[in-house]
């Protein structure tokens, strides 16, 4: 594999011709040299924390200088997020409440094309999923929630539901703002208020939101935002003062929140890993369906937790299915996230990067054949290009464990029985793919297969009105639509 810099624009298209390079403007975010901790409607500086760096995940360069917020950061957090919620938010009419979150929403969507690089830029995701994905979903997710702030009363959860209080929520890096926007937005639409943490290499987009919170006018410690790692993300899941926990992240560390809050009273929703099966019958449009594979898992660099990391193909279209993805992941482009061209962008993270490579090379030792398109990939930054193993059985870790990046693992079915076992034969049930022309089939494979989520003749589509959430170590609770409302109810 070739290395190249990060200006070439990529490899050729079908071997016919070359992109030119069409790079989105950064001059429309305005990047502080350093950030403050949002509490209480201000940036404020810290009282025992300390200063850290957000990275470039293309380039490497320094972007910002962030505060980790320490135990009494997070306590006066708390502290503005009660006294807000007793004050003001709690009390006032739904109907007012609804209006904040329109207002956040219209917001957003007048922000949008700088909300689009900056997240490109923190988080090293392509422009054009930032663009066109995460930040239309974001606005649609406060629109949405505005809608139901004044009609809890007929959610279904009781004549009179409550609000809980204050709201910890510690949110992942592969969709800073998209993430954001799934947990405050119902937490406030329910008279809630809102403590919360994002991911240490993503803090960007949640300090513009900070932003876009007094731009708005939102009542004082309504919405607080603390930067840092593991340990303010542990300060505020501890913390007794905070009613409700919502986290999305890894099992490992769902695992500890859940026996961190255990005994107490605390109300918590968990969205974990998932190792989601993408089942393609010999009846299915194969065309198609290889579009659905291709953004099942190569999507956002395949960090995504409901990827289709695990692809079952009937035996009878194997070599079909095989030939027709190798040649369309030969028309994929690796490299600037900026530039509207760009498929799949760079890995997050050094340590994801080597988790990647890790779980790759132990692929190759338990003998599954690896295979990635003709990629030049940039000298500097974290990258990996797309990759396929073959060869591989359900014994195998890279069909076993999330490895949150560009992998795909295929294996093979013949009976819809078998495949469903081999979709259900995962510690994870976060959501699944069936790809056949029979309506019949897919209702009758969906019952059956344990995933919170099953995609037909699609994969890795989003709406606000929507629950979301799954099953075994994936996690408890569901996030979006109706359902996402009782999280943040006292019913």
């Amino acid at each position: 594999m070739t290395e190249r810099t990060a200006e070439t624009t990529g490899p050729r298209l079908g071997g016919i011709f070359d992109y030119a390079p069409a790079p989105e403007s950064r001059s429309i975010v305005d990047i502080k040299s350093s950030y403050g901790l949002f509490i209480g409607g201000e940036f404020v500086d810290s009282v025992d924390g300390k200063p850290f760096k957000t990275i470039s995940p293309a380039t490497e360069e320094v972007l910002a200088e962030v505060t980790e917020a320490g135990p009494r950061d997070v306590d006066r957090a708390v502290s503005a997020a009660r006294a807000a919620y007793t004050a003001d938010w709690a009390r006032m009419r739904a109907a007012d409440r609804s209006k904040y979150l329109f207002r956040i929403a219209r917001i957003i969507q007048e922000r949008s094309r700088e909300l689009a690089v900056l997240e490109s830029l923190d988080n090293g995701k392509p422009i054009r999923e930032s663009r066109d994905v995460d930040i239309p979903l974001v606005a649609a997710h406060f629109f949405y929630y505005a809608g139901w702030a004044d009609k809890l009363p007929y959610a279904g959860f009781g004549p009179n539901p409550r609000p809980l209080g204050v709201a910890g929520q510690v949110i992942p890096w592969n969709f800073p703002l998209l993430m954001l926007a799934w947990k405050i937005a119902p937490a406030l639409a329910c008279g809630n208020t809102v403590v919360l943490k994002p991911a240490e290499t993503t803090p960007l987009t949640a300090l513009a939101f900070a932003e876009i919170c007094q731009q708005a006018d939102l009542p004082p410690g309504v919405v607080n935002i603390v930067t840092g790692a593991g340990d303010t993300g542990r300060a505020l899941v501890e913390h007794p003062d905070v009613d409700k926990v919502a986290f999305t992240g890894s099992t490992e560390v769902g695992r500890l929140i859940a026996r961190s809050v255990a005994g107490s009273d605390k109300k918590v929703t968990l969205e974990l890993g998932g190792k989601a099966a993408n089942i393609i019958f010999d009846d299915a449009a194969i065309d198609q369906a290889v579009e659905g594979i291709v953004n099942g898992i190569f999507f956002n660099q395949g960090h995504v937790c409901c990827a289709g990391s695990r692809l079952l193909v009937q035996e009878s279209v194997y070599d079909e299915v095989l030939s027709s993805l190798k040649r369309r992941l030969g028309t994929l482009r690796v490299g600037d996230p900026l530039d509207k061209n760009t498929d799949i962008g760079a890995i997050n993270s050094a340590e994801q990067l080597d988790r990647i490579k890790k779980l790759s090379e132990i692929g190759e030792e338990e003998g599954a054949e690896r295979w990635s398109p003709p990629c030049e990939l940039p000298d500097r930054g974290f990258w990996f290009a797309p990759t396929i193993f073959t060869g591989v059985s359900q014994a195998h870790r890279i069909a076993r464990e999330e490895i949150f990046g560009p992998v795909l693992s295929v294996l093979t079915f013949r009976t819809p029985d078998e495949a469903v076992e081999k979709a259900n034969n995962t510690p994870y049930g976060l959501s699944a793919g069936v790809w056949t022309e029979k309506g019949s089939r897919i209702l009758s494979i969906a019952q059956r297969l344990r995933a919170g989520v099953v995609w037909a003749n699609t994969f890795n589509k989003f709406d606000p009105s929507s629950p979301f959430g799954g099953y075994k170590e994936s996690g408890y609770g569901r996030e979006g639509g109706r359902h996402g409302l009782e999280a943040y109810l006292d019913v």
